[in-house]
């Protein structure tokens, strides 16, 4: 699941990640969103 959110670009997404499109679409419309998406992204660190 991780890989296809935030590996994984999309066609339907003009070649967007869906992590990186929720991430451009709270940008531009912040009052749709509770909580900033920008917050829940996965760090892993190696």
């Amino acid at each position: 699941m991780d890989a296809y959110n935030h590996a994984r670009r999309l066609k339907t997404l003009r070649g967007l990640t869906p992590n990186e499109f929720i991430c451009q679409v709270s940008a531009k419309e912040p009052d749709w969103f509770r909580l900033d998406p920008s917050h829940l992204i996965l760090v892993r660190y190696t």
